[in-house]
């Protein structure tokens, strides 16, 4: 089995720093900031959309200079706030001790990406931690070609692959590409959401999801 991630709302928790960037900008531009919390909304389809989404709704022109001062901004900051969530790292820990490959699927700039999981999880193997995000060379989630290009890496695995995120779009992007799905509700979405989309299973916490991995194994 492949075991693969989303990293905001499932991973980490950055919704923080995600929110200080987007507001540094609009503050920038002369537009109304939103609260922490409403960027839970806002967030999942990548940082181009979070802008746009951001903007009010006759400024929506602006995304472009919205997202270059967010991306200026983000890049020295993204790391002020953002933590793994409680039991992360134990269960990454099992998969590998399961001997099971564990990737990490974002619609977040790779580099950053990159940064952000050897930072926070760096005694657990993170080099061998497959983490691919939004680069050019691919359309973002939930287009099934990412989580293709994973399973491609490890085709000895390939005979079960689970998704595991907190957003509609984690469970769409399961669905195309014809895996299992796993929803998180601890992240930024709510269980009614991950129901109405169809997740194969919801859990509460971490500690919940080594036995659907075994549940799941052929």
């Amino acid at each position: 089995m492949i075991v693969i991630f989303d990293l905001d709302g499932t991973l980490a928790n950055s919704i923080q720093d995600l929110a200080n960037a987007v507001n540094y900008g609009l503050k920038q531009l002369g537009y109304p900031e939103h609260p922490t919390e409403s960027y839970k909304q806002m967030v999942g389809n990548g940082a181009k959309i979070l802008c746009y989404r951001a903007l009010p709704d006759d400024k929506k022109e602006d995304a472009d200079k919205l997202h270059t001062i967010f991306k200026e901004y983000y890049g020295w900051h993204y790391l002020d706030n953002t933590k793994l969530y409680k039991g992360i790292k134990k269960l990454i820990h099992n998969i590998f001790i399961y001997g099971r490959p564990v990737a990490v699927a974002t619609n977040k700039p790779q580099d950053v990406a990159r940064k952000i999981v050897d930072t926070l999880i760096p005694n657990i193997c993170s080099d061998y931690i497959t983490v691919l995000g939004n680069c050019d060379e691919r359309p973002r989630k939930p287009d099934p070609a990412i989580i293709n290009e994973i399973v491609a890496k490890y085709p000895d695995f390939d005979d079960s692959v689970v998704m595991i995120g907190d957003s509609n779009v984690d469970i769409q992007t399961a669905k195309n590409a014809g895996i299992h799905s796993i929803g998180c509700t601890w992240g930024f979405r709510s269980r009614e959401e991950l129901e109405k989309e169809g997740a194969e299973f919801i859990v509460d916490s971490p500690a919940e999801i080594m036995d659907i991995i075994y549940k799941l194994e052929p």
